[in-house]
């Protein structure tokens, strides 16, 4: 078996067509035919039925199928390992951070890397949570700042921080003063995070507003906490944040209240692949805890 009879097979079993296989393959139907029966046969297993109408995956193809993907991403999960091993401490480090947390932690952390290793190319990216944690399995990239929960056994971590949370109001369309004045909020519209963008953050905002005795209107939602942070700048709703946030998005428009009731808390996680020994992951992890 060759690492062809897998490329072809999974083309053919994503487009369920050998003709539209065949033209993304960039080779003629009747070789494809021939590499797909040479892997048949080399299994003893029937993976697609066809005739001349239809080709569909049978049971075992359909199996087949779903380990060699997780195949293929183990090798190109290596392929990228080696290539980082080949350049030793140059080439490109890929550092990943979810929105609600970027600050001059942060830059800071950029400037002291690039000063320590003036040869490597410091490259930063906003991605969420769930596409972190599936980079980070695939080895795309080399240190992610997430929210937890996390769970993957290709990934370890270090608690970076732990974080209240803190509702967000336009001071010049609200008056709220203390922490027992949250339930004025009670008829006012909310700006949040999109659910499925950030589901269990979503499911803590919710908890939080219940525990004041609400059911929050959200009426915006974004994936961005500077989005956020503008449209209740713009009067268009309140919002429950992290606290941690106040330290970049501090606006004369805009109050803070910390919430207290039901001493919820939010972490955030320093990640790095489980694998992967990095001299610059550990650099960076030390200057963060630091």
């Amino acid at each position: 078996m060759e690492l062809r009879h897998l490329k072809y097979f999974l083309t053919l079993a994503e487009e369920l067509s050998f003709i539209k296989a065949s033209e993304k393959l960039f080779i003629s139907q009747p070789p494809l035919s021939r590499q797909i029966k040479e892997l048949e046969d080399e299994l003893d297993a029937r993976l697609f039925n066809r005739n001349n109408k239809r080709v569909e995956l049978t049971e075992a193809g359909k199996y087949f199928e779903k380990e060699v993907r997780q195949l293929m991403q183990n090798l190109d999960r290596i392929t990228v390992k080696t290539q980082k091993i080949s350049k030793n401490i140059s080439g490109e480090f890929r550092i990943a951070y979810i929105s609600s947390t970027f600050s001059g932690d942060i830059a800071e952390l950029i400037k002291f890397l690039s000063d320590k290793y003036p040869f490597v190319n410091f490259s930063l990216y906003e991605v969420p949570t769930a596409r972190q944690i599936t980079d980070l399995e695939q080895g795309k990239l080399d240190l992610g700042i997430i929210r937890a929960p996390l769970k993957s056994p290709m990934i370890k971590t270090n608690l970076w921080f732990r974080d209240s949370f803190s509702v967000v109001f336009n001071k010049n369309l609200v008056n709220l003063e203390t922490e027992e004045d949250i339930e004025k909020l009670k008829e006012e519209t909310f700006v949040f995070f999109n659910k499925d963008y950030a589901p269990h953050y979503y499911d803590m905002l919710l908890e939080i507003c219940a525990n004041y005795g609400f059911i929050p209107k959200v009426v915006h939602e974004s994936n961005n906490i500077s989005s956020i942070i503008q449209l209740v700048k713009n009067g268009l709703g309140s919002s429950i944040v992290p606290t941690n946030i106040l330290k970049s998005h501090n606006y004369p428009e805009l109050g803070f209240i910390e919430l207290k009731k039901g001493n919820l808390y939010t972490d955030v996680l320093i990640a790095t692949p489980k694998d992967d020994e990095s001299e610059i992951a550990n650099e960076a992890i030390g200057f963060l805890l630091r």
